[in-house]
């Protein structure tokens, strides 16, 4: 499949890097394209952002067939301009794809498109330290009818947004509310899909856990809400008597590229790592018992975020003195050097930009 450029006539104004935030500025240029059952995936195309014009009856508005990705683009202290372990998105998308009855997109082609995308708008990804490029990709179903089933035509696009820090903390310790009453996802559900259902129901519990003044919640399994499975932007990690322990991928947590980055770091740097079942109430005595030394998360978005406090129930505990913990930081320091390019990547994770 070739893929057509059309620039734009009139480039918007860069934006000033001090003023970012996450998510709410975009590039000049998208990425498009089209499925219908006779041509495939066809209709490749680099052309001015804006809208998507749809149907009001647009399947995906009334039974949300949509998967996304994130990830993002760095520039180097040299100018250069790479992505960070592009083809894991590409395959979790294909993942989220079988999962909610998308036709798969060719893995090589996307990842193809997206770097010409990025290297066309490679004036976008901002040069501060710390501020990067963020990378959209997204599949809709895009067939005008109400009847329940999967739709027959979709839209692939990739927006791009130039962001700076995630979380208004920016790398520094964040609260997490536990919830018991609210449910993210089942087994044999979508809570290994990255997929706009996960995220609706998310949203309750965020928004309570935000008025009781927490950044995020951690989810219980929703059988018996005892087990732990993820944060609600991010994966979670606890540090327990010298060991890193985060729970099992069994269906219902996503499986993070920055939470396999954190586990092959860890291994790489012989520290003990597992993936298992683990409870709130181990957390729980783990702190009482004074073992539990750190726990964080990580995610695209945010890369590490230490937990300063765990609010479960009526009780809230500081974690360690409150602050970054010495595991968060260096695994925090080694993800975004290899990011920025500011050490070599031993894993052959950094995909690079050829400029136009």
């Amino acid at each position: 499949m070739e893929l057509e450029i059309k620039r734009v006539k009139t480039p918007k104004k860069l934006p000033d890097d001090s003023n970012l935030g996450f998510g709410a500025i975009f590039t000049d240029h998208m990425l498009n394209m089209d499925y219908t059952p006779a041509s495939g995936w066809h209709n490749a195309r680099i052309e001015p952002y804006g809208p998507i014009v749809m149907d009001p009856a647009t399947m995906v508005l009334h039974y949300g067939q949509s998967i996304f990705e994130g990830l993002k683009a760095y520039r180097t202290s040299s100018g250069k301009i790479q992505l960070f372990r592009p083809e894991r998105n590409m395959a979790r998308l294909n993942r989220s794809a079988q999962l909610v009855c998308i036709p798969e997109v060719d893995e090589t082609f996307a990842l193809d498109a997206l770097r010409k995308l990025v290297a066309l708008e490679k004036d976008w990804v901002p040069r501060t330290p710390e501020t990067s490029l963020y990378v959209r990709p997204t599949i809709v179903a895009m067939d005008p009818f109400l009847g329940v089933r999967p739709s027959h035509t979709y839209r692939f696009f990739i927006i791009l947004s130039p962001v700076g820090a995630y979380y208004p903390e920016g790398f520094n310790p964040v609260k997490i509310w536990v919830t018991d009453k609210y449910v993210r996802a089942v087994r044999g559900g979508l809570g290994e899909a990255k997929t706009a259902a996960n995220y609706s129901a998310s949203l309750l519990g965020a928004e309570v856990a935000k008025k009781a003044g927490y950044t995020q919640v951690l989810w219980l399994d929703a059988l018996e809400h005892r087990c732990i499975e993820e944060v609600g932007t991010m994966n979670i990690f606890f540090m327990i008597g010298g060991e890193i322990v985060t729970p099992a991928l069994g269906g219902s947590i996503l499986p993070g590229i920055t939470r396999d980055s954190v586990i092959t770091l860890a291994k790489h740097w012989k520290v003990p790592v597992v993936e298992r079942v683990i409870t709130i109430d181990e957390v729980m005595e783990a702190y009482k018992n004074g073992s539990l030394q750190e726990v964080f998360g990580s995610g695209t978005a945010a890369v590490i975020s230490p937990v300063s406090h765990l609010a479960c129930g009526d009780e809230v505990i500081v974690v360690g003195d409150g602050g970054i913990g010495l595991m968060a930081h260096r695994l925090y320091e080694a993800i975004t050097d290899i990011q920025y390019g500011r050490v070599e990547d031993p894993f052959g994770w950094v995909v690079p930009i050829e400029e136009e």
